[in-house]
């Protein structure tokens, strides 16, 4: 692995001769990293495979859901709230379920309105307990997901209230994918696609949006074969993390490029974990990998 600096800022981050660690490998497509502290696991979904899989150092890559038990839906992006309730974004259904403590199912989101939902790619939670979520077309297509037409007309951005009703705070997107708090969430980052871009928000009292503004572009080209804008977080001093063509791309707060982390293969998604929350796992495309930052992630309610 080669970490390519275009700042010395980056070194802060990340030792120069880190090494990127395969942990597990042998998959179609890999998405939706989340660590469990309490269970010093990851979880992370096999998605083309429609099989959501458990690694720990103690026991490996194992079966969590698959099609012939409990099915995976083709899930995609994961969180917990801070109560480790499991939300999960599913392609297969365009449901935003949740995952009780105590294994019950909930569909938090189905529908905008009287049309079905594309297909939720990536969530976060707040910590006020309102979910956030991006919802492209991905889901709809062969292999990540079920092949059917949409109902919607647009790719947006949704709002769950602690009350759970649903609105949508971003709709002028081709694909929105990843997204991610500030560590004071005043900000809300979001990436598209096929714009190679991330826009950031401000987040007002009432949980919308406003102020809308490019905060990185030119991340790749939007060509899938060369590696795209995807998984995107934040670490605990508000630089961003995102996937892009050769790896993971660093920005700082100001939006400055300070450097790619490379991977041995696309990468898709990352996450923070490890005792520490220094490890970043990386979901590439048939393997998950784990590399040692000097910073830790972003404290999510789950995290603290």
């Amino acid at each position: 692995m080669a970490v390519t600096a275009n700042s010395d800022k980056l070194f802060d981050l990340i030792a120069e001769d880190a090494a990127v660690e395969q942990i597990a490998t042998g998959f179609q497509f890999t998405e939706g990293p989340l660590w469990n502290q309490a269970e010093n696991c990851l979880y992370f979904s096999d998605m083309p495979n429609d099989v959501r899989r458990r690694w720990s150092a103690a026991d490996g890559a194992t079966v969590v859901r698959e099609v012939s038990g409990t099915p995976a839906n083709k899930c995609n992006g994961m969180t917990y709230d801070g109560d480790l309730n499991l939300y999960i974004c599913e392609h297969s259904t365009s449901y935003l379920a949740r995952e009780t403590a105590n294994g019950e199912r909930q569909v938090l989101a189905s529908h905008f309105g009287d049309k079905e939902l594309n297909s939720p790619n990536d969530v976060v939670v707040k910590s006020d307990g309102a979910v956030y979520f991006s919802d492209p077309t991905y889901g709809r297509m062969p292999v990540f997901g079920e092949e059917r037409e949409c109902e919607l007309d647009f790719q947006g951005v949704f709002r769950i209230s602690p009350g759970g009703d649903v609105t949508c705070v971003a709709n002028d997107y081709g694909q929105p994918n990843g997204l991610c708090f500030s560590p004071d969430e005043s900000l809300l980052y979001i990436n598209d696609t096929p714009r190679a871009h991330i826009r950031v928000y401000d987040v007002n009292a009432d949980g919308s949006l406003s102020n809308g503004r490019i905060f990185a572009e030119n991340i790749g080209d939007g060509d899938l074969a060369t590696g795209v804008v995807d998984g995107m977080k934040c670490d605990a001093n508000g630089n961003i993390y995102v996937t892009g063509p050769q790896g993971l791309w660093v920005y700082d707060a100001s939006g400055a490029h300070l450097g790619t982390i490379e991977m041995p293969e696309h990468s898709a998604n990352l996450n923070w974990g490890g005792s520490d929350w220094n490890d970043l796992y990386v979901c590439c495309t048939t393997s998950v990998y784990r590399v040692r930052m000097k910073v830790s992630g972003n404290r999510l309610s789950y995290m603290t």
